[in-house]
């Protein structure tokens, strides 16, 4: 909301960046001042639960999100990313990632795995590494369920095989195309058993490996560009499933998360790391969609993940990274004592 009590001191900037030679216009956004704010506050602490952050390497639909976008966004990040609180070591305790040491930052990345997010190579990994000169803890990717439900065993063993850890995106989904329900992996059947042989077989895959794997499911649950939204299972309605006093949408999802990690459980599957992943702007923006509604809850979950993006296009709103932050810090710790991962990070050029 925009304050007329607040019009005298925007004058007076105006006036002094006119004197100053910025004429009409005050100094614009960058790519790489954004990015430097966001890396420093992170390795100054000033989001204390926050114990790992990954960039999304990737330029999809003419965004500019890799880090080598421009000569300035590289060095920016490189810059940043080199302080000694960014570390690429995991600490593992029995197949499990553990909070890194006090101070410390896990670093990772999707290092560019393709617009469907599952073009996984040895190569990318090296790319993304020798262009932000630090290796990264994991590499982040994504299990399309599309027509099948089945193990990544390639995906795995490439990222394994480079020295990372996997982290699997468990995506039910028919198809790629964003907005509206999916006509087969709905959160009922989920609950349902609909599809426990096939999650039974994945599980069993998963235990046979035997490394640490991170694994999470509903990937932004919060947003509406995904059916697991739950505008398409539910939304606020809370007479049809449950709890009569939770809103159908969200307490689907709930459950249908628990259902698979119980199911997980059963078959004794024990080298999961698991987590839960929201958006910084949840879509639709009702108070059923709030994010402490999809919760599984700390008995299931063993990190909170959240993405965090400035712009994607030139013309969307301009929001710094500690603005995000300021925002979605203090509702995440409100959910859980959980260590939080920032699991996406990103933002195009702005100039």
């Amino acid at each position: 909301m925009f304050h007329l009590l607040k019009l005298p001191i925007l004058v007076f900037f105006l006036l002094v960046g006119f004197q100053a030679g910025y004429g009409n216009e005050l100094p614009g956004h960058t790519k790489a001042q954004w990015l430097t704010e966001a890396l420093n506050a992170l390795a100054n602490g000033r989001y204390p639960n926050v114990k790992a952050v990954a960039w999304w390497n990737e330029n999809f639909n003419d965004t500019e999100l890799r880090i080598d976008s421009s000569k300035e966004s590289l060095l920016a990040y490189q810059k940043g990313i080199k302080s000694s609180n960014f570390i690429s070591q995991a600490q593992i305790v029995s197949n499990k990632l553990q909070i890194p040491p006090l101070g410390a930052i896990y670093h990772a990345a999707n290092p560019d795995f393709g617009g469907t997010e599952d073009n996984v190579t040895s190569e990318r990994i090296k790319c993304f590494e020798a262009l932000a000169q630090k290796k990264i803890v994991w590499a982040y990717f994504s299990n399309n369920w599309y027509d099948h439900i089945k193990f990544p065993l390639s995906e795995v063993k490439t990222i394994h095989e480079s020295g990372n850890i996997p982290f699997i995106r468990l995506m039910p989904r028919s198809n790629f195309n964003e907005g509206g329900p999916d006509p087969e992996y709905t959160m009922q059947k989920i609950i349902d058993g609909a599809f426990d042989k096939a999650l039974s077989a994945w599980a069993m895959d998963a235990k046979e490996i035997d490394i640490p794997l991170l694994v999470e499911f509903g990937t932004e649950v919060n947003g509406d560009w995904f059916p697991w939204n739950g505008s398409y299972n539910g939304g606020g309605i809370k007479h049809l499933y449950g709890d009569k006093n939770k809103e159908d949408g969200p307490e689907r999802f709930r459950d249908a998360y628990r259902y698979m990690i119980d199911l997980f459980r059963a078959h004794g599957v024990d080298n999961i790391t698991w987590f839960f992943h929201v958006d910084a702007f949840g879509e639709p923006q009702k108070s059923w969609n709030s994010i402490e509604k999809y919760y599984p809850g700390d008995k299931y979950i063993d990190w909170i993940g959240i993405s965090v993006y400035g712009p994607q296009t030139k013309d969307e709103p301009y929001r710094s990274f500690v603005e995000i932050m300021e925002t979605i810090y203090p509702a995440l710790r409100r959910i859980s004592d959980k260590p939080i991962a920032i699991l996406e990070l990103g933002i195009t050029e702005l100039e």
